[in-house]
């Protein structure tokens, strides 16, 4: 018997419908519903086991988002010719839902859950990736998950000075910021995005709108949920605690965990040595017959070293390595460093650093891209690489994880908004941040290298662009907003906020929260704070390079853009690529040509500049437009008894008439001309009817003097 679902739905600021469906598909999962926006659809189901996994103490939760193909009515690429290991950007969402619902599990809850998105069908007008943190939360609520929901999840973008939520895909690219924005009915709790150096109060903004309409989402997920009734969660009992052993060693060690924080030791390594000596001194002096959990002891330790270091921060506002609040760890740059890259930079802030080098490559070099719903070739590509050597632990190296992709494409936003337009960018280009040290928001050092990198190699970039990571702790209405966080302050802080941008404004953001109640006057304090740490780093790489190169590296790849009409693409590469080939193999120069915006666009690429002229003057003489009145060097095609044909621009002949060979009368063109011979022409006519060319060739010579007749007696 068919199922009778039940359906909740809401609606955008402007009208827009979207719908929530559960009781139809996937009853077997915990919990499970249908999202629909106009034809986007997205199936969203949770399981979680019933019992803790056996020695966590940590939530053990994956979000996968997949895009289904058929759901835009397309096979998948590749030999097998089905769907494979996530994408990158299916990656990135799925990093998108984790953080916003990460933080909404009780902290003892320790049971494997898996949270599966599914594109079932897809609308270019309907973007998913604003909807999918909607679809895994409600599955949450319709299922007894102890989900301390609901959240939700929008797009906010500004065009033409106005704010919209969940734009189309055209109303997206013509956006000057655009934000995701996760939050539930009372906080905000995520927020990523790009912008073309907008203002902070811009960005708040746009926050704001936002948040309205999250809240108009989370009511509907509370209905949804009152209907199912699913309001009542599971117990569990995932921890053992013993609230003694808890309060003896919150005795022996808060003081001296707080005297430890308080030597504002600079080194990590040696501040995590004099931690970890206080518990090893309590662990040896335990007798070998103990019936103390020693497992215990680390974890209740854990949170009094945390306690103790937040403390230090809220009552005498220094940090774990002695600096203020807002002091930003000294920096050093290098560019220039990689003899035979086209483009390289070291970036050093404090104890995290960055080698980052530029390649510059052809139209050959684009990515592709194909996915369900995006398909084509992208020009700028950055990747990240995080090796176990730059924090000191030994672990294989395997491809990039998902932290890898995250803190690439941060970087990737954030430097993309300064690059050339494509008109005046015929490069592919592609920038690899290499983590060599860290301590503290590597994605921000991979921004400030790629940034001097993309410079050092001529890249005329509209402005640097840096990156700073602000951090805050809170309590009891207390609190202290931290700039250029350590990696220790990333892990025992409230908030973990990257912002990058030229000095102009932002370019790029990343916010997750790990505390309720955080207010707007809070959230730009931080920001303004996060400004002036900005425009201090960028002060720091003017020490190093203040603007582009004037030119690219002599060993970097020469190019030239000409842009040709659309009728003259297929004169350029001849009859089965024989002219393009021939133009490649006889000057060594790479000649890529494709049809944009009603028009041919001809990208030359070559290592030296006698390659590029040659190739110039090849394709010039063919896309050149004959001129009446201009004399040209050309060849003799093929004779007939009336004139000549002689092709005088490539592929293109003209006649030239026996009558205007010669000032001369010829009778015949017997022995005048031969096949092959050079000749120089004058273009003195194109018929404007049928576009043939008439040519003369003794309108270049010496006119004979006329004849004088003789006397008459």
């Amino acid at each position: 018997m068919k199922p009778t679902p039940i359906t909740k739905s809401c609606k955008l600021p402007d009208g827009r419908e979207i719908t929530i469906e559960t009781g139809k598909l996937a009853r077997q999962a915990d919990g499970s519903v249908v999202l629909r926006m106009a034809d986007t659809m997205l199936l969203a189901t949770v399981v979680s086991n019933k019992e803790g996994k056996e020695g966590a103490d940590f939530l053990p939760l994956s979000v996968d988002y997949q895009e289904k193909f058929a759901s835009t009515g397309k096979i998948p690429g590749g030999f097998l010719r089905r769907e494979g290991r996530l994408s990158d950007y299916e990656i990135l969402i799925s990093r998108l839902v984790d953080r916003a619902i990460r933080p909404l599990f009780p902290d003892d809850y320790h049971a494997e859950t898996q949270v599966n998105i599914q594109l079932i069908s897809g609308d270019p007008n309907a973007l998913p990736d604003a909807l999918a943190a909607f679809a895994a939360s409600a599955a949450l609520s319709v299922s007894d998950i102890p989900f301390q929901g609901p959240i939700s999840e929008v797009r906010v973008a500004r065009v033409n000075g106005q704010f919209i939520v969940n734009p189309t895909l055209e109303q997206k690219e013509k956006a000057d910021l655009d934000l995701i924005v996760a939050g539930s009915m009372d906080n905000i709790l995520m927020v990523e995005g790009e912008s073309k150096e907008v203002s902070e109060d811009d960005m708040l903004e746009g926050i704001k709108v936002a948040h309205e309409a999250i809240k108009v989402q989370c009511q509907l997920q509370i209905e949804l949920t009152k209907a199912t009734n699913k309001s009542e969660k599971r117990t569990y009992s995932h921890e053992s605690n013993d609230p003694a052993l808890k309060e003896e060693l919150q005795r022996l060690f808060y003081d001296k965990a707080y005297a430890v924080a308080r030597l504002q030791t600079p080194n990590k390594q040696k501040r995590s040595d004099l931690f970890h000596q206080v518990e090893e001194d309590y662990l040896n002096s335990l007798p070998e017959d103990s019936t103390i959990d020693r497992g215990l002891v680390k974890k209740y330790y854990h949170d009094i070293q945390k306690k103790a270091c937040r403390d230090l921060v809220l009552k005498e506002k220094v940090r774990l390595d002695g600096r203020k609040t807002n002091e930003i760890r000294s920096i050093w740059t290098e560019v220039d460093y990689l003899p035979s890259a086209h483009g390289s930079a070291v970036f050093t802030r404090g104890e995290t650093q960055s080698l980052s080098t530029v390649t510059l490559g052809t139209k050959l070099d684009e990515q592709m891209i194909d996915g369900a719903m995006f398909s084509g070739n992208n020009k700028f590509i950055l990747h990240y690489n995080f090796p176990s050597f730059s924090t000191g632990e030994v672990k294989p190296n395997r491809g990039p994880g998902r932290r890898e992709i995250g803190h690439g494409n941060l970087a990737y936003r954030s430097l993309k908004q300064v690059l050339p337009a494509e008109e005046n960018n015929p490069y592919t280009i592609r920038v690899v941040s290499d983590i060599l040290e860290s301590n503290g928001s590597s994605s921000m050092a991979t921004v400030c290298a790629g940034s001097l990198a993309l410079m050092d190699a001529g890249v005329p970039v509209k402005a640097a662009v840096s990156g700073i990571a602000m951090g805050m702790i809170s309590d009891n209405g207390k609190y202290a907003i931290l700039s250029d966080i350590l990696g220790d302050e990333d892990h025992l802080g409230d908030m973990d906020f990257k912002v990058t941008g030229t000095e102009k404004g932002i370019t790029g953001c990343q916010m997750d929260l790990k505390v309720e109640g955080l207010t707007y006057d809070v959230l730009k304090e931080a920001l303004l704070q996060a400004k002036e740490g900005r425009l201090h780093i960028l002060n720091e790489m003017k020490k190093s390079l203040q603007a582009p190169r004037p030119d690219l590296k002599p060993h970097a790849p020469r190019a030239h853009t000409i842009f040709i009409e659309k009728e003259l693409i297929g004169a350029v590469i001849g009859p089965g690529g024989k002219v393009i080939q021939d133009i490649q193999n006889t000057t060594g120069a790479t000649v890529v040509i494709e049809e944009k915006d009603k028009r041919g666009i001809v990208s030359i690429f070559a290592t030296n500049q006698a390659a590029m002229d040659g190739a110039m003057k090849r394709i010039n003489q063919i896309v050149a437009v004959p001129e009446v009145g201009t004399v040209y060097d050309g060849v003799v095609k093929s004779i007939m008894p009336f004139g000549a044909f002689v092709e005088f621009m490539p592929g293109k002949d003209g006649l030239l008439h026996i009558s205007e060979i010669k000032w001369e009368r010829l009778e015949t063109m017997d022995g005048v001309m031969e096949v092959g011979e050079q000749v120089k022409v004058k273009l003195v006519e194109v018929d404007k009817k049928t576009g043939k060319f008439r040519l003369s060739r003794k309108v270049l010579l010496p006119k004979p003097p006329m004849k004088q007749e003789p006397a008459k007696a």
